[in-house]
Formats: structure tokens, sequence, C-alpha cells
């Protein structure tokens, strides 16, 4: 497939879902007619037409469906995480006239579930564009779900049929049909409870919706400016705790909890593994804050369990100024931020799974060097043995995700302090470009609408690349600028 005929087919798939995604994104629209906000129904209104028009004109590009490859689904993906992000920055620019890269800004954000933003006061902005912050992180929620739940089931080492028939005589597409459904019927019964979960700390309904959706999606967006604290409510925090957990652990378990495949989520490898660093975060937060900030020991306690599960979870809710700790503790936080949730949730990070079989991998590899060639070393996952050729492509890519992963980091904190003399250390940045690389959000303060525009496009690409876990991203890069062999 040559490059022309490779980028058409990718634009092509991406028409079909900008023509399915169109229908939703009109459901701001009705937030403006309660809230009598006419002038903002126009740019609100722009965002499913674009997405509509575009729709049917891609869809109309002759596509290739006798050489359908796994790099094309990765590209358009890629290519659709980035338009989105630019369309869904429009209702900013035409009801804030925020400038181009601000709004891009503000969309990409929203579209990877980070809770950095680009406006400048939450407080006096338009009921519609604050629900539209909190509903694009949560559209974004569902989709990233179904994402790493379909590369899931594209490898060889782990058993998900979820995205798979029961039969290889069954068509694919009604499994696929039926396990999407049973997905938004999950995430919607944990949006509903998680409002009214909020509802219960005496919020309103108005308050409690936006919570809701930032938090079941842990996208992380608030409609105050002074975020969390603003409601300066211990029992809000509490309650937010665990809708964020639920947010960040697999859906997959939900599902087979759901169709009475199991009634327990502990028995999954990444939520013990969720519980034990969280339990490990709270335990050293709250001795650094006690030790070198001499807080308390309950407000110590408090505000260690809320920023680990936060940082953790990679909702990015703050209830903290990271000014203020030490700098051992905020990169001990950078390690939690990194690592994130679990695959197949809506949390951001390198995810518990990779982490997981990292370490697997690790101690698969050093045993094979203190063993005779001769003799076979088993590798295991989910309790049976994995053949070899798999074991060591899979583990590979693993490490390379990784690997890169440190890359892009590296390189993106190295062009901001290179391009930007600022007062703020080196940690500081350094924990801020990894929070946008996990979309996270928890801010140091460097993050603002007065930082230089290369600064906020290194953002932009870095919350880009994390969210959709570096390759597909790349993948786009080497098909646009080389092509597929």
């Amino acid at each position: 497939m040559h490059r022309l005929g490779y980028i058409a087919t990718i634009i092509a798939d991406i028409g079909d879902i900008f023509y399915f995604i169109a229908p939703i994104t009109c459901i701001p629209l009705l937030v403006a007619v309660i809230f009598s906000e006419w002038n903002m129904l126009v740019p609100m209104a722009a965002v499913p037409v674009v997405f509509f028009c575009f729709g049917l004109l891609f869809r109309q590009i002759p596509r290739n469906t006798r050489e359908i490859r796994l790099s094309t689904a990765l590209c358009s993906v890629a290519l659709f995480w980035f338009l989105s992000a630019v369309i869904c920055g429009i209702p900013f620019v035409l009801g804030l006239h925020m400038g181009f890269t601000d709004a891009v800004f503000e969309g990409m954000a929203g579209w990877t579930g980070t809770a950095f933003t680009m406006m400048r006061s939450l407080d006096t902005a338009p009921h519609t564009l604050l629900f539209w912050r909190s509903y694009m992180q949560w559209i974004s929620g569902i989709g990233i779900i179904a994402f790493a739940i379909a590369m899931a089931s594209s490898t060889g080492l782990f058993r998900s049929r979820m995205f798979r028939t029961e039969s290889r005589d069954e068509p694919l597409m009604p499994g696929v049909i039926t396990t999407g459904r049973a997905l938004w019927q999950i995430y919607g019964f944990l949006t509903f409870f998680a409002i009214g979960l909020i509802l219960f700390t005496g919020l309103s309904l108005w308050e409690s919706v936006n919570l809701a959706l930032s938090a079941v999606s842990t996208g992380g967006f608030t409609i105050h400016g002074g975020g969390i604290l603003y409601y300066d409510s211990v029992l809000l925090e509490l309650i937010l705790i665990p809708i964020m957990i639920a947010g960040a652990l697999p859906f997959k378990l939900y599902y087979l909890i759901k169709e009475n495949r199991r009634w327990s989520l502990f028995g999954d490898e990444q939520v013990k593994l969720f519980f034990a660093l969280m339990l490990i975060g709270i335990v050293v937060l709250s001795y650094d804050f006690i030790f070198f900030n001499n807080m308390d020991y309950l407000p110590a306690i408090q505000q260690g369990l809320f920023m680990t599960v936060s940082a953790l979870t990679t909702t990015g809710f703050q209830v903290a100024n990271l000014h203020t700790w030490a700098s051992v503790t905020l990169l001990f936080l950078t390690m939690l931020v990194f690592i994130g949730g679990a695959s197949g949730s809506t949390a951001g990070g390198i995810k518990l799974k990779r982490i997981a079989l990292a370490y697997r991998a690790l101690v698969w590899w050093f045993r094979r060097l203190f063993v005779s060639g001769k003799i076979l070393v088993p590798f295991r996952i989910e309790g049976r043995v994995i053949p070899r050729a798999t074991a060591e492509l899979e583990t590979a890519k693993n490490m390379l995700v990784i690997i890169l992963s440190v890359i892009i980091i590296f390189v993106a904190t190295l062009a901001v302090l290179q391009f930007h003399l600022t007062t703020f250390n080196i940690m500081e940045v350094l924990f801020t470009i990894v929070s946008a690389f996990s979309t996270c959000g928890i801010n140091t303060g460097y993050v603002s609408p007065d930082m230089p525009v290369i600064s906020k496009w290194i953002f932009i690409l870095v919350m880009w690349l994390g969210r959709l876990e570096v390759i597909p991203v790349i993948m786009l890069f080497v098909a646009i600028f080389r092509g597929p062999d």
C-alpha cells in the first residue's frame, strides 16, 4: 500500500468516527438553552457541524479494503485524537476569543483528560463552556477504554475475548457492538452513581454533574479557579477518592462482573498493584508532610491520601501547593504520576499492566542468564505459559514504550528549559512534563496562559503522545513522512 493510498485509508476511517461522534457533541447545546446562554449556541453548534461535515467528506475518500493493517487503525486513532482536540477548541475561540494555540491546548487537555487549562477565569466563564470541558473529558474517557481493550486483544499475552468472537465463523462486528454497549452501560452507571454520591455532600446538581464527569473520567477539570479547595469540604474530598479509583481500575473487570463471570476485583494483578502503590504513597507522603512540612498528623494523612489517589489515578484534582513540598516528596509523586492507573481504564500514565509485565520480563531474562541455554525457562502470564517467541516480542514492545516515554519526557523537559528562562526549578518543570505526559494535570504552577507559545505546543504534543502511549503517534508521523513498507 503506497503512501497516498495508506493516508487516504486513514482519513476515510476518521470520517466514519467523525460521523458517529457528531451527534454526541450536541449535548452541550442543551446546557446553553437551560442557562439561556444564547450567545453560546453558535460556538457550540460549530463542533457537531464540523464533525458531521468533515465526516461526510472524509467518508467519500476511496480506501484500500483489501489490505487492512493494525498500523492503519493506530494511525487513524492518533490523527483522530489530534483533530478532535483542534475541533473541540472552536467554542473557546468563538465564545471566549481565545487564541488558536490556547484553544487547541484547552481542547487537547479536555480530549486527553488532563487538568491543565488556559482559561484565565473559570468563575466568570459561561456555564456552557464549563460543561463542555467536563463533557470532553467524559467522552474521551470511554474512547480510551475501548482503545486500550482493543489493543490488549491484539496481543498474544493476555486472554481478552471482549473484542473477539466466540468462534472463528462468527462475524466480529456483533461482538464489538455488544461489548461497546456494555461498556457504555458500565460507564453511565458509574457516572450516575458518582453524581448521587457528590449530591450527598450538599453540592448543587450543576456542581455534582461536572465533578462526577471529571472524576469518573479521571480528567480533573473543575468549574472554579480554586479547584477542589474552593469547596473547603473534607467530606467531598473523601467521596471523590472512591470515584477516582473506580475510573482508574480495569473496566474489563466491571464487564466480567456484569456478565457474572467474576465477583471480585481483587483477583486481578493490576488491582493488587494499584492498592499496594496507593498504600505506599499514602505512607510516604504523610511522613514527608509531617517530617518536612511540620504538619499535624490528621491533615498530613488527609492530604497524603487525596494527593496519592489523585496522582496514581492521574485525575489531577489538587488540594496542595506543590511549591511548599520538599524535592524528594515531589520526586516521589512524579513516580506515581508516571506509573498511572490500570490498562483498560480512563487513567493515564504508562499503566500498571506495563509495570508488572516489565518486572516479570526482567526476572525472566535474568533467570535465563543463570541457567544453561538448553534449559527452557517458561514465561507465565495469568497462569499459562507463553511461547518464547511471543513473550520476547511482546515484552520487547512493552519495554520500548517505557524507554520511549522516558526519552520523550527528557527531551520535552530539556526543550522547555532551553527556550524559556523560568523561575521554576528543574524538578518542578520535570514534574509538570510528567504530569502532562500521564494526562494528570497536577500543576506546580508552570502551566498558565502566560507561558511561552513554544512551551504550550510542547505540552500539547506531550499530552497527545502520552494519552495514546507513544506508538500510534510515532506511527502516524512515519506514515506521513516516510510511508508504509
